[in-house]
């Protein structure tokens, strides 16, 4: 499975905010944003041309490496929020969110993104009674989630939910049980996701 497996802090750093990519790090005084709060590399530290066309692709990155996305794989998110009714910027939004191992954070069951998807790979957790082992499953209104009975994981996963601030009114979580519910589709002001999507939009539109 093709996964970007760059240095995550200094994803943070070239956005110039936390992305939140490692899990309980992200909270410490070891972040690599708190430490170096200026982009990575030689010239990090130098002064940056602030065109439209770097405002708009900076977005896009942002948006890949918040969510863990390749470029084919964010490019193929974009290509179907546009035939969909309604505002594509909040379309991709939502389909980005309703991926499983996005909805796994969102209720808490993991640290970050990428303990998410290797949780689910490894064949964790249960959709409706069935196991899903793949990473990018839509989850719909009304669908059960649950870790898999005798989970090797489960540890992990109550560990993860310590971190956790709350969950989105869209989902709801029982935190003892290790369950959840999809109660409806994510309306754009309970997305938290720190991205400007018509920018987006708008890069993709030239």
């Amino acid at each position: 499975m093709a996964r970007d497996t760059s240095p995550q802090c200094k994803q943070c750093r070239r956005e110039g905010q936390k992305l939140f990519l490692k899990g309980q790090r992200c909270f410490t005084d070891k972040c690599g944003v708190e430490r170096r709060s200026y982009a990575p590399g030689e010239h990090g530290r130098g002064r940056m041309r602030h065109s439209e066309y770097r405002q708009q692709l900076r977005e896009k990155q942002k948006a890949k490496r918040y969510y863990q996305l390749l470029e084919k794989q964010f490019a193929s998110y974009y290509d179907k929020a546009s035939r969909q009714d309604g505002v594509t910027g909040e379309n991709l939004l939502r389909l980005l969110e309703r991926r499983i191992d996005n909805v796994l954070v969102r209720l808490g069951f993991a640290a970050s993104r990428r303990q998410s998807r290797q949780l689910v790979r490894h064949g964790h957790w249960t959709i409706n009674g069935r196991r899903v082992d793949i990473p990018s499953y839509q989850v719909k209104p009304d669908d059960v989630i649950a870790i898999k009975d005798g989970s090797a994981a489960a540890d992990i996963v109550r560990s993860a939910t310590e971190l956790t601030a709350g969950v989105p009114a869209w989902l709801q979580a029982d935190h003892d049980s290790l369950t959840a519910k999809v109660l409806r589709l994510p309306e754009r002001s309970e997305i938290s996701a720190p991205v400007e999507e018509q920018l987006i939009v708008e890069l993709y539109s030239k």
